[in-house]
């Protein structure tokens, strides 16, 4: 009862009277519309009109039947489309920003990069894990003690067992580990490892504890290389061919040849086989940015030292592969004592030394067939002048100890040999800037006939002048490249100077830095305009377009690798690793855990990674990078909280 009265109160509500009304009104505007459309009949069409009168029956007419009309003229086929134009970037031919562009095929993992810079996404996604699903990892173990000094490609003992041959020392080349041995753990440091001495006092001492190995002292301690001081290795400057010292060593090489003006006309060398790289340590106050090279031989630790003084240097190998540097890299190349038979197999490791130096650069030789006179030592000195002679070195000077060879500005000489003499000039269809994994070639590496290389400017000019070489590396602009070289520059000039003043950079007193993504190098001529004492290991991923001739121009140092794989240096020796959009490009490719495996690896206790990239990537490798025990934080890049890219900078404390 009292639910019907309720019912009944709410029928007699004004609100429920007007709706209903409402109701009424709006059904019967509806049955109206419906009878008015289905009783109405439109006026017909010209066109039905001419249908409805053709097909009545005609009225009798005294005049004649009109005659048919005219057949419609036909229409003009249009005219072709003109041909499509694929742009491989967005500037076209005359360099200006272009909308024209080709655009690929739908990828469908787009769909879960948005999900992930979101902040959505599963965990098993396919983003970072070359084409894998992603894993959680929540930390990574240590590794076993005694992989301390590990460097994954150089001591894989198994597969370097599968060699048919060592003879031209291919055991000390690359030999990576395959999918599922490849390391899995944090490489654990040496007992008592301390934070780095600072540089430049690291020039000449650096803690004992931080590199354990005593069998250079044992081996070179008499020739002035090295000595242990209570707890510290010291670095006395000497080497076997300058026991007085580097600098006397260099003093005397300046008076031969004052044309080599090192700082100047001299700005990159490189040092083979160099002991604890004092010759570079003492040319590094003379301008002058040296790239020691040595394999892990028996004396396996020398690169370790240098890296550890604060030096550049790389572990690398004459053997039956080019080194992974281009074509006229440096302006002098070094040889003391280094133990490489130069004319052996017709010369084919000279010939990669020919292939790296510039032309118009020296090749110093120091060594006991220049100055002994024993017949052994004789023979050999006759055989290098003759090989020498042969690829168009000139002799410009024989003093004492060193012998200056100087190459040739082009081909001329090359071209006017007689028929026959070898070696012969490689085929005009050689690259001689190819170097991942190509075999050494027993040919004389052609110049470009138009003089790029040769012709860079004087140091500092060549660090911001757009060298020739930036016309002819491959690249998708053309006319634009100097503007993009300019941009750049200027873009990490602006950032640099933001890291300063931000996040205190010059008080942090980074020495080794490595930039994991270089482009064209403007990175690391920032850090030098600014001020930072410091050197940068300018690493182009073979991945992508191979400017490694530019950055060499520049007067900056390099090598091109593969992120898929791990580097070729020993662990602790980079005190900054800089990565800038480096694992959105190489996502597709290789696997996120193996790249920061890696970082952890060649980064020093003390040192910090910075990760600029995409929010679509930072997520993972924030979780990776607590995952290897550094103490990562996400930050803002200079446009804001809600730019598409962020910084991620981890430290790897002590």
């Amino acid at each position: 009862m009292k639910l019907a009265a309720k019912a009944a109160e709410i029928l007699k509500t004004p609100t429920f009277i007007k709706i209903t009304a409402i109701a009424i009104a709006s059904l019967t505007l509806f049955i109206l519309a419906n009878h008015y459309s289905a009783s109405y009949s439109p006026l017909p069409s010209s066109a039905a009109t001419t249908h409805s009168l053709a097909a009545s029956p005609p009225k009798e007419s005294s005049s004649p039947p009109a005659s048919p009309p005219p057949p419609p003229a036909p229409t003009p086929s249009p005219p072709p489309p003109p041909p499509e134009v694929e742009r491989m970037g967005i500037v076209d031919e005359n360099g200006a920003m272009s909308e024209e562009f080709k655009v690929g095929e739908f990828d469908e993992s787009l769909a879960e990069e948005l999900r992930n810079a979101s902040g959505g996404g599963a965990e098993d996604g396919s983003g970072g894990n070359g084409g894998g699903g992603r894993v959680k990892v929540d930390k990574f173990g240590v590794c076993d003690q005694k992989l301390t000094d590990y460097i994954p490609c150089l001591d894989n003992v198994e597969e370097i067992k599968k060699l048919n041959s060592t003879e031209r020392g291919e055991k000390f080349e690359r030999h990576c580990p395959v999918e599922g041995k490849r390391l899995n753990c944090v490489v654990p440091r040496p007992k008592g490892y301390q934070i780095r001495i600072p540089w430049p006092q690291s020039r000449d001492e650096v803690w004992f504890s931080n590199v354990p190995h005593k069998r250079l002292v044992e081996d070179k301690g008499g020739q002035n290389w090295i000595a242990i001081k209570g707890d510290k290795f010291v670095f006395p400057g000497g080497g076997t061919q300058f026991i007085h010292g580097a600098d006397e060593y260099l003093d005397q090489i300046s008076k031969m040849i004052p044309e080599i003006a090192f700082g100047r006309n001299t700005r990159v060398a490189l040092d083979v086989g160099r002991g604890v790289a004092s010759f570079g340590a003492f040319l590094m106050q003379r301008n002058v940015t040296t790239l020691s090279v040595a394999p892990k031989d028996v004396h396996e630790n020398q690169i370790q030292f240098a890296l550890e003084r604060g030096v550049p240097a790389m572990v690398a190998v004459f053997a039956t592969h080019r080194l992974l540097y281009p074509s006229q890299a440096f302006d002098l190349i070094h040889c003391s004592r280094c133990r490489i038979n130069w004319t052996r197999d017709d010369g084919i490791w000279l010939l990669e030394v020919d292939r790296l130096l510039r032309a118009g650069g020296y090749f110093v030789w120091a060594a006991q067939p220049v100055y002994k006179h024993e017949v052994a030592l004789q023979e050999q000195w006759k055989e290098m002048e003759d090989l020498t002679t042969r690829i168009c070195w000139e002799l410009v000077r024989k003093e004492g100890v060193i012998a200056i060879w100087r190459k040739p500005l082009n081909n001329s000489c090359y071209l006017s040999r007689d028929a026959g003499v070898q070696p012969p000039l490689c085929d005009s269809n050689d690259d001689p800037d190819n170097v991942w994994f190509v075999g050494l070639k027993a040919c004389i590496s052609r110049l470009p006939e138009n003089g790029y290389g040769a012709n860079v400017s004087m140091w500092p000019a060549r660090l911001h002048e757009p060298p020739d070489r930036l016309q002819s590396i491959k690249l998708d602009a053309y006319i634009s490249r100097k503007e993009i070289f300019r941009a750049e520059a200027k873009y990490w000039n602006e950032i640099i100077s933001g890291y300063i003043g931000a996040y205190h950079w010059k008080e942090l007193n980074f020495r080794n830095i490595m930039d994991m993504r270089a482009g064209y190098g403007g990175f690391a001529a920032a850090l030098h305009d600014l001020g930072l004492d410091c050197w940068v290991m300018n690493v182009v991923p073979v991945s992508g377009f191979n400017t490694l001739p530019v950055i060499y121009d520049r007067g900056l140092i390099g090598v091109q690798h593969d992120w898929c794989e791990p580097f070729d240096t020993y662990p602790r020796t980079y005190d900054l690793l800089h990565a800038a959009g480096l694992f959105s490009i190489e996502q597709k490719r290789c696997n996120f855990s193996t790249i920061i495996l890696e970082m952890d690896r060649i980064l020093r206790p003390g040192g910090r990674a910075y990760i600029r990239d995409s929010v679509s990537v930072l997520g993972e490798l924030q979780e990776l990078a607590s995952a290897v025990g550094w103490v990562p934080a996400l930050h803002d890049t200079g446009e804001g909280p809600h730019a598409s890219w962020k910084i991620l900078i981890s430290d790897k404390r002590l």
